[in-house]
């Protein structure tokens, strides 16, 4: 009732409380999908009780399967969405397809190892070069007759010809394209009152189509994704339709006190004859609407301007922000189309009121803008599961770790996710940046044929009308490892402005400029291999901190021991093998060496499986601190960093921030440190320290103080300095002097703490750095690193001399308090904590407040872990009351504690 007394208040103050009263009846006086005189719309999920075939093995006919009495006696039984192989799996017919190169067991898996499928043709003895069926049966209550009845298709990869109750509703030639959605009319096919069946024949891509791939960052899949993977729905209107609705922003200045609403939709009439209604409604609680004349068949954009209605500029809006600098709150839209006073169709989403934009600064570098004010993007490229399985809880729990890390975007590569992706984007502040997908046919224009780019527009046109009143968005490239040439370009610019899109467009994710667009503004040019910590500062061509990098990352990312358990078979754990660069990348990252190398050179070899994961957490750690503090520093030179990658598709020891069992590594921990909010850190290129604040709150009466150590723990300088930090800022609080650090001297230590007004640490840091810093071979850079002439030699620490931890813990719901004391007279070193269940493995998704951390002698910390509320509810009291805590350091004995509840 709050819906209506709002909209009684509104439109009582236009006059029009009649208008109400009828918008009221429809409102509540319509009864729910399957009853009689249904006037609103509709929908229907046909998710479950799908069956699915070769059709190598039925050789079937869409007429017959179409229709109730055709047999699918041995038909795996599935629910959609789902890919073929995904079928299969959750059948059991494969078991274990990520574990090892068990994957290459299935059949069609043959592809060179490494290669990109995408650009090969399926072997000659696939299963999946025949077409697949996927076939439902539903009812629709007899009551529904005279209805508008539509099937939508989320995602079908990549071709199809689609039958219902024995008709031929479209074919493959219609049908084809990955990211299309489909929306079929198919009133004059479907049956109210009796069984209906849906049969859709699925055909895999070629070579020579737009699908979807995987690039060099794990294999494919042998089926290439074929089949069902978006989801499929019944939909119920009357004769005219809404789609598309959304609602755009305009803030005239910057106090943000007022703004600008426009609101638009497409309106179609299914009919063969002129129609007229009016298209009405709601925008964040504003009452809009206005007459409608439709001809037969026709579609057409309505459009309410503030300059035609002036209720859509509004003061003191709720103004959506992206995470970390504000609230985003949101308003809902709904429009519906009424006529004779009934309504045919509705539509209703969620929007944010905010502004996105971009520019090139001075220096030519992409900045952007949200509600006028700059930010620094901070992100990582995210992808979708390798089989595109659709996993909400974990998606979820996703979303949690990113915020965790205080990242505050995500680019989707070629990857559209599902519409709950982008709801948790909006509702938690988080934005992305999507666009086309690089290294198969998307970018081999040169082979292009008229429907090629049919297709890409259709599916451009299709993505951009899903996600384009999302405020999470904030970019579409129109290519990545390259942009389009000229005609293709074109092309896609008219599809987005057509479709209105209302943020930033990019021409691709590099630096090439084009024709059309000019410079993008932004640089891909890596590296996606090892470079040392200090690569990100001294850095001044290449993927240094200049700019904004659409993709890089100090490399690779070592899972765990618990998670090389579970996707390594036991007897290829150790040593590394050629098992494990199977589970590395493709193409150019086959394997660890530039990593591996370094370790050796730096740290000395590993000659244990654990403790070359311990360094490797390390490496990962200082790498991923370095790289993002780099970028912190020196904004808005540098105006964004989007880490390469933010997760896996399957098991992987390349490119993650968390890996494929949601396990947080040192990579973790040295992004969520390098990110906080207000942070204190030290500069490689000219050992100076600076405080970055990242909020648009000033933070003013802070102290930095500065300590360094020699490996010995001789302290060789100490400063502290006041420091006041503006509001998203980065200020210079301490030099330290230059002849410190000598070239031969090894290791030094420089620990850092930053205290606000009343002594209390809001920041501390702690870093281990060499003598000599590694010295690059610039002219040997090549698109995966910048390789070392000479490495830095800190081979010292290995010398460490012992140290030992104090520890006691204890339960709250679902935390874990930890306290930490050093009582020994030398530095606890990379200390870093793990939750053990009841039989010593290591519980994944346990989110400390920090972790691989440094203890000083006589050095007390508190570190508390989270564990997920499905985790605790799944474990029994006893269980949970046999949970430890494992802490363990480079030159300290492991330390295993119980976790005491609190009385």
């Amino acid at each position: 009732m709050i819906l209506y007394k709002q909209s009684v208040k509104y439109l009582s103050l236009r006059g029009s409380l009649l208008l109400a009263l009828l918008w009221l009846v429809n409102m509540y006086a319509a009864p729910a999908f399957g009853a009689a005189d249904s006037s609103l719309t509709s929908s229907m999920p046909l998710k479950s009780g799908w069956t699915v075939q070769s059709d190598c093995k039925i050789h079937g006919d869409g007429a017959k399967l179409s229709t109730p009495s055709a047999q699918t006696e041995g038909w795996y039984s599935a629910t959609v969405p789902a890919t073929v192989l995904a079928v299969q799996v959750a059948a059991g017919e494969f078991k274990d397809i990520f574990v090892g190169t068990n994957l290459r067991s299935i059949p069609g898996t043959s592809y060179p190892q490494g290669e990109n499928f995408s650009n090969l043709d399926m072997p000659a003895d696939s299963p999946y070069r025949c077409g697949w069926w996927y076939r439902k049966a539903f009812s629709v209550s007899a009551m529904e007759r005279g209805k508008t009845f539509w099937i939508r298709f989320g995602g079908i990869k990549y071709r199809a010809d689609v039958w219902l109750n024995g008709q031929k509703i479209a074919d493959s030639t219609q049908v084809q394209g990955a990211y299309r959605t489909y929306e079929f009319n198919v009133t004059k096919a479907l049956r109210p009152g009796k069984e209906n069946v849906l049969a859709v024949e699925t055909f895999a891509p070629t070579p020579t189509d737009l699908g979807i791939n995987w690039v060099d960052w794990n294999p494919c899949p042998p089926d290439k994704d074929m089949g069902l993977w978006g989801p499929v729905t019944l939909i119920t209107s009357g004769p005219v339709v809404v789609r598309s609705p959304m609602a755009t922003t305009h803030f005239p200045d910057e106090s943000l006190k007022a703004a600008e609403l426009t609101v638009r939709a497409e309106v179609s009439n299914t009919t063969d004859h002129p129609t007229k209604g009016r298209l009405e409604g709601t925008a964040a609680g504003i009452v809009i609407s206005q007459p409608v004349m439709l001809d037969a068949g026709e579609t057409k954009t309505i459009t309410f301007a503030p300059e035609n209605f002036s209720q859509l500029r509004i003061t003191s809006p709720r103004v959506w922000w992206p995470a970390d600098v504000g609230a985003h709150p949101l308003e809902t839209l709904t429009l519906r189309f009424v006529q004779d006073g009934s309504v045919s169709d509705e539509q209703s989403i969620r929007f944010g009121i905010r502004e996105v934009t971009s520019e090139l600064t001075a220096k030519g570098y992409r900045l952007f803008r949200v509600n006028q004010h700059p930010i620094l993007i901070r992100g990582a490229g995210w992808t979708q599961d390798m089989l595109l399985r659709q996993q909400p809880e974990r998606l979820a729990d996703e979303f949690h770790m990113v915020h965790d890390m205080h990242l505050n975007t995500i680019r989707l590569e070629g990857k559209m996710e599902t519409d709950e992706f982008f709801r948790l984007a909006d509702e938690q502040g988080m934005m992305v940046m999507a666009g086309w997908c690089c290294c198969d046919h998307w970018e081999h224009w040169n082979k292009w044929t008229p429907e090629t780019l049919d297709v890409a527009t259709a599916s451009l046109r299709s993505q951009i009308r899903r996600i384009r009143s999302h405020p999470s968005l904030i970019a579409w490239l129109n290519g990545s490892d390259n942009p389009p040439p000229a005609d293709v370009e074109s092309a896609y610019l008219k599809v987005l402005a057509e479709n209105y899109w209302p943020n930033a467009i990019l021409s691709s994710a590099t630096a090439t400029p084009t024709t059309v667009t000019g410079q993008s503004g932004v640089k891909m040019t890596g590296p996606y291999d090892f470079v040392a910590p200090s690569y990100w500062l001294v850095d001044s061509h290449y993927g240094g901190a200049h700019g904004f990098n659409t993709e890089t990352s100090p490399g690779p990312a070592i899972p765990s021991l618990e998670s090389l358990k579970k996707m390594l078979p036991a007897d290829h754990q150790w040593p590394r093998d050629a098992v494990w660069g199977y589970h590395a990348g493709g193409e150019g990252f086959q394997n660890l060496n530039a990593f591996n190398d370094a370790m050796n050179a730096t740290y000395g070899e590993a000659q244990t499986q654990e403790r070359y994961n311990q360094v490797a957490q390390s490496m990962a750690f200082d790498g991923e601190r370095a790289m993002f503090e780099a970028y912190g520093r020196n904004k808005y030179t540098s105006t964004g960093v989007i880490q390469w990658m933010l997760n896996n598709a399957w098991p992987s020891s390349i490119w993650h921030l968390y890996d494929y069992y949601l396990d947080a590594g040192g990579g973790y921990y040295g992004t969520k440190k390098a990110c906080e909010l207000l942070h204190v850190q030290y500069s490689y290129d000219d050992h100076s320290v600076y405080v970055v604040n990242s909020v648009f709150v000033a933070s003013p009466g802070l102290t930095a103080v500065v300590h360094v150590y020699d490996l010995g723990l001789r302290e060789l300088f100490t400063k502290s300095s006041s420091v006041d930090a503006g509001p998203d800022s980065a200020v210079k609080a301490i030099d330290i002097p230059q002849e410190i650090f000598q070239p031969e001297s090894g290791t030094y230590f420089v620990q850092l703490e930053l205290k606000n007004a009343k002594s209390a640490i809001v920041s501390r840091n702690f870093y281990w750095v060499p003598g000599k810093l590694t010295e690059f071979d610039w002219a040997k850079t090549d698109y995966t690193h910048t390789p070392a002439k000479t490495f830095e030699d800190m081979t010292t620490l290995g010398t460490l001399p012992a140290a030992h931890i104090a520890a006691t813990a204890h339960t709250s719901g679902n935390l874990i308090h930890v306290s930490l004391s050093n009582p020994s007279k030398a530095l606890a070193f990379q200390i870093a904590a793990e939750l053990e269940d009841q039989h010593g493995a290591k519980l994944p998704q346990t989110i400390w407040t920090d972790n691989y951390i440094e203890l000083m002698p006589g050095e007390e910390r508190e570190l508390t872990a989270s564990i997920p509320s499905d985790t605790v509810a799944s474990a029994s009291p006893k269980e949970v009351a046999e949970w430890k805590v494992k802490i363990e350091g480079w030159n300290t004995t492991a330390v295993t504690i119980p976790s005491r509840p609190i009385k």
